[in-house]
């Protein structure tokens, strides 16, 4: 293993009082933070600890680059996706060899018809450091496309608006608004939602109109135009910042619904999308505790709630008589042991995406018949719904992946329950499936819950406690993580280490309850889950305990910062990716993005008891002299979702406090937020990086070391 004997930066200490109804802390690094990211102190102490990582790792600096050439050697360059048809086209998106961008492409539905290339997001991204195209709607008539960019990292994106006649794009934009966008009927009316510009919620859902055979900009102001920095016409209003808003599109296209989300609460609008007015009128009024979504069937929406069903069910409300719930009819029934994620609805059928038995799996649901699962072989796996744009079809499409199996798209026809494989994504090289193996294991918690556990690793493993092991979780949102396959994993299980997933709770892979406890005063029950998982998979022979690395983003890197504190001593390094680890001075800020909609998850420190709680657990509260696991931290300088001080505060806490000389290496993204690099490619520079550091840590770092 290398060793890291440069001295590290040492951030100056500037005492500064957080204040809270319950008395004031000091933090001391406090003043690492710089909202406008232009404090040439704070940008001069972010490039050193840059420097630091990078003096650091110069002897891995080979391996790394080898492992960038070996991952993105896997990738086929010139792929595409599977066409999908929508009125009368054929849409996908594809990429050209050694471009980092896709391509958005479709084609008429007639014999011969030449491509139609919609957007080269190479060319739109000339010039830029980082670009992100985050949505693309195209108008009824085809004949408008309205996309949105991001060219700094904050998900802070721009609408541009393209003739596809003329091929004139708007300029400069509609700004600082979400990815969600919807057109009406006529072809000519855009509802999008623009952001608050310090919250950065979506909070003002407005009209643009595109008038004439032209792109133009629409400068005529609306009623209620000059809240917030665009102006177009205002057509609602978030006051609830508890409310995440957003708007979309019925599949029938029939309707546009506003819908509004908290943690544990909803409340959808509609109007007909060829009303010229676009009159909205409430489904239901949001209530604590209850969720919902619609869909549009016929005379009728599809309702997807969990009210008087923990773990949701489908329901159909006649459109005249909607939120009379006395009057609402079963279409799927609860059950205890099947948690309903998502739904699509078909002419004859509607399919739904489901977990149970901590898998993710899909239900048939015929419009005359009984409900049945699409079958799996592999013991742990993953099958989602893909894009299906048509209703009038018997066939669904579908994707499938394991551990062990490259995303696969179907075609499914639910009469004859017959599949065609229409596309799985190609591992060039020497992979073959058939060298790997994947199990579903459970290990049994401290309060004796059953925690599931995705394991994969190469044939020619042996269980006898001499492997590396990374394990990574999430657990937290209710978002559950599926054992679906990874090229760049290749990697590391071709270097002899096994990784696992611990389906922690906080997720759902096990159902509502999974999530609901592993939130607010039972957050605790995410970070034993995760050690209890490390001491089962120890004790039962998957790893050597002196080589065990753990790996997490986000909130996930919470959970990382949680067993640093709580189990230094069961791992070997850590990997906390953008880890939102200031819990509490975080959730007393309801000027940051996000505090103010995450009550629900981590619970309001106004109040006493969570404020207590979240002080227990919240990372940079709960650095203490002792030794730490060897660490690499990562971040991205426009991050929106965990602001980039957070890590930065809680890497130079630890150098202060720890007890170790283990590595602590902090790498900032300085032109990137919250997903790193753009680019198809430059993606996986950051993963090279993150796994040269990882099997240098587990003794792999030399040339055929460890190789099976």
């Amino acid at each position: 293993m290398t060793e890291f004997i440069e001295k590290p930066p040492m951030a100056a200490v500037r005492p500064h009082a957080v204040k809270s109804p319950y008395g004031e802390r000091i933090d001391p690094y406090y003043w690492l933070r710089d909202d406008e990211r232009a404090d040439p102190q704070v940008l001069a102490y972010l490039r050193e600890e840059n420097r630091y990582r990078e003096r650091c790792m110069a002897p891995l600096k080979p391996l790394e680059n080898a492992l960038y050439e070996e991952i993105i050697a896997r990738l086929k360059q010139d792929d595409s996706t599977v066409p999908y048809r929508k009125n009368g086209f054929w849409y996908n998106t594809r990429y050209e060899t050694g471009k980092e961008h896709p391509i958005f492409a479709r084609r008429k539905d007639s014999p011969g018809a030449p491509e139609e290339i919609l957007l080269d997001a190479n060319l739109l991204a000339e010039g830029h450091e980082f670009y992100q195209i985050g949505a693309v709607e195209i108008s009824p008539d085809s004949n408008w496309l309205a996309f949105c960019e991001d060219t700094v990292g904050r998900r802070q994106f721009t609408i541009r608006i393209k003739s596809l006649e003329s091929g004139e794009i708007s300029s400069p934009g509609i700004t600082n608004v979400e990815v969600d966008m919807a057109w009406s009927a006529d072809s000519r009316t855009l509802l999008y939602v623009e952001k608050d510009p310090e919250t950065l919620l979506g909070i003002y859902v407005k009209k643009h109109r595109v008038r004439g055979d032209a792109v133009r900009e629409n400068t005529v102001r609306g009623d209620g135009a000059a809240r917030g920095g665009n102006r177009d016409e205002l057509v609602f209003e978030q006051r609830d910042k508890r409310f995440y808003t957003g708007v979309t599109k019925s599949k029938s296209d029939a309707y546009i619904f506003i819908h509004m989300e908290s943690t544990l609460s909803s409340e959808w609008h509609y109007a007909r999308a060829d009303d010229p007015e676009l009159r909205f009128q409430v489904f239901l009024r949001a209530e604590p505790n209850h969720e919902y979504e619609l869909e549009h069937l016929g005379d009728s929406f599809i309702v997807k709630t969990n009210w008087e069903a923990r773990n949701f069910r489908l329901v159909r409300a006649t459109i005249a008589a909607n939120s009379d719930r006395s009057a609402w009819t079963s279409v799927v029934a609860h059950r205890d042991d099947v948690l309903i994620e998502e739904f699509e609805v078909f002419d004859r059928f509607i399919a739904l995406s489901v977990r149970t038995g901590g898998l993710s799996k899909i239900i048939i649901k015929p419009s005359s018949g009984a409900e049945f699962f699409i079958a799996s072989e592999e013991a742990a796996y993953c099958t989602t719904i893909s894009v299906n744009t048509e209703m009038d079809t018997e066939t669904l499409r579908y994707v499938y992946s394991s551990l062990t199996t490259p995303t696969t798209v179907y075609d499914y026809n639910v009469r004859t329950r017959e599949q065609v494989l229409r596309k799985r994504d190609p591992v060039l090289g020497s992979f073959d499936p058939a060298n790997y193996k994947t199990e579903l294991l459970f290990a049994t918690a401290r309060d004796g819950a059953q925690i599931p556990i995705s394991l994969v690793y190469r044939k020619g493993f042996k269980c006898d406690g001499s492997a590396p092991l990374l394990q990574y979780a999430y657990g937290a949102y209710g978002l559950s993580m599926d054992p679906v396959f990874s090229s760049s994993r290749l990697s590391l299980l071709d270097r002899g280490m096994v990784f696992a997933i611990a389906h922690v709770r906080g997720g759902q892979e096990m159902g509502r309850a999974w999530y609901d406890a592993g939130r607010q005063l039972q957050k605790r029950n995410t970070f034993n889950d995760f050690l209890d998982t490390t001491r089962a998979l120890v004790a039962r022979g998957y790893a050597d305990p002196d080589r065990v690395l753990a790996m997490g983003g986000s909130a996930g890197g919470l959970l990382m910062g949680a067993i640093a504190n709580m189990g230094a001593k069961h791992y070997r390094a850590i990997v906390a990716q953008v880890p939102f680890v200031d819990v509490v001075t975080t959730m007393l800020d309801d000027s940051i993005p996000l505090t103010s909609n995450e009550y629900d998850e981590w619970g309001n420190p106004a109040e006493a008891r969570y404020y207590d709680y979240m002080l227990g657990y919240s990372p940079y509260d709960n650095v203490t002299a002792q030794r730490y696991p060897a660490m690499l931290v990562t971040t991205g300088l426009w991050d929106s979702q965990v602001q980039y001080y957070e890590p930065v505060k809680w890497v130079a806490k630890l150098r202060a406090t720890k007890t170790d000389d283990r590595a602590l290496l902090l790498h900032i993204e300085m032109d990137a937020g919250h997903g790193g690099k753009s680019g198809r490619f430059q993606r996986y520079r950051e993963i090279a990086l993150e796994y040269a550091f990882i099997l240098d840590q587990c003794g792999l770092s030399a040339p055929g070391a460890g190789a099976l």
